[in-house]
């Protein structure tokens, strides 16, 4: 069997965050009952019992915040419809401000069995900014009802950059994740996207955003404070006490398979990227009317090549890089000859800041140096 993970998308919110650019919507709740039927119609649309699904991650948007039976039931659709390993790790994101005992109750009696809470902040004045709907109480009271009910893998995300921040703001964040004694901790950068709330404010002038020195002091003084506390630096922005690194998310940088169900949801299947479409009425309006294939489209057919390009690029998010032996039985192939010149001139621009000598020229002689490295390197 096909070894794969699951994506579910969400798209419902109580209000839009500030720097949120995912498809979400606030104040659609009308929407909620005809979404969720024609998710259920699309999984079954799609089922596979040749699959052995490994993860499911249910994403959003805010999925707690619709009722819990809805969440129950997609997970009751997909383990009729697919092969659930008996082992997979299932995730649901959780707004503190919509969980309550009798959702998170619901959701570990259905099989979930991983949280991701987001925080962002422990400073509240900066929670109410960026558009939360969540004090840091409200965090710390859904992270008791979520032990109390049984959840013991806890993800928590936290923004840094963000406007006002100060460095003390963040080391108070970390330091109390660090007390609760979270399995895992997500550090993300803001990043000021298009079509976003916080876009908007920069374009009229009513935003600065943080300083980019500063973004990385904090990013440096995260990393160094968390991996001091035991925590393995995996990934980019993924932190874990060892043996609970995500494995959805691993598996995805990894090249494994996924499908994603859900507008926007995006899927990799047979060497082929798809996506949903993002329009949720029109979503809901194909599926009703059984032209599935109108909510699809084709991002990417890879070939070998851009295979394995998208291989090594993924591969660079983790701590642990790019498997040559892995890479080699994946694609019968040496990565370091296959990438040589590449590397090469990767090795020539860190000559020039390790001996700091900015006259090296990438010529021949640039590139024999670079080789008497590579060659020290393999």
């Amino acid at each position: 069997m096909k070894e794969i993970g699951i994506y579910i998308h969400i798209p419902f919110c109580k209000s839009k965050c500030y720097y949120c650019d995912f498809v979400s919507f606030a104040q659609k709740e009308e929407k909620i009952e005809q979404y969720i039927h024609a998710l259920k119609l699309e999984i079954k649309k799609r089922a596979n019992k040749d699959y052995n699904v490994k993860t499911i991650y249910i994403g959003g948007g805010t999925p707690s915040s619709i009722s819990e039976e809805y969440i129950v039931d997609i997970i009751k659709t997909i383990k009729n419809n697919y092969e659930v390993d008996k082992k997979a790790e299932i995730t649901i994101e959780v707004n503190p401000n919509t969980a309550n005992e009798e959702k998170l109750k619901a959701y570990k009696e259905s099989g979930i069995n991983r949280l991701s809470i987001g925080l962002q902040s422990s400073n509240n004045e900066l929670l109410k900014a960026i558009g939360r709907i969540h004090t840091y109480e409200n965090y710390l009271e859904t992270i008791n009802l979520a032990r109390k009910v049984g959840f013991t893998n806890i993800n928590t995300d936290i923004i840094i950059g963000l406007p006002n921040q100060t460095i003390y703001d963040v080391e108070d964040t970390i330091n109390k994740l660090i007390e609760l004694e979270l399995l895992h901790i997500s550090v993300y950068s803001l990043i000021l996207e298009p079509g976003t709330i916080f876009m908007e404010m920069y374009e009229k002038a009513q935003l600065k955003p943080a300083d980019e020195e500063l973004d990385r002091y904090m990013y440096w003084f995260t990393k160094r404070k968390l991996e001091e506390n035991g925590y393995i630096h995996y990934e980019i922005s993924n932190f874990a006490k060892k043996g609970f690194e995500s494995k959805h998310n691993v598996d995805c940088w990894t090249q494994k398979e996924y499908l994603g169900f859900g507008i926007a949801a995006s899927s990799y299947e047979n060497k082929v990227r798809y996506s949903n479409i993002s329009n949720i009425e029109k979503y809901i309006e194909n599926i009703n009317n059984n032209e599935f294939n109108k909510n699809v489209k084709i991002e990417e057919k890879q070939d070998k090549q851009t295979e394995m390009n998208e291989y090594i690029i993924l591969g660079l998010r983790k701590l642990d890089g790019v498997s040559i032996k892995e890479f080699e039985k994946k694609f019968n192939q040496n990565p370091l000859e296959l990438y040589r010149l590449k590397l090469y001139k990767l090795l020539y621009r860190e000559l020039i800041v390790l001996t700091g000598d900015e006259k090296i020229q990438l010529t021949d002689k640039g590139l024999n140096v670079a080789n008497i490295v590579w060659e020290e390197f393999i």
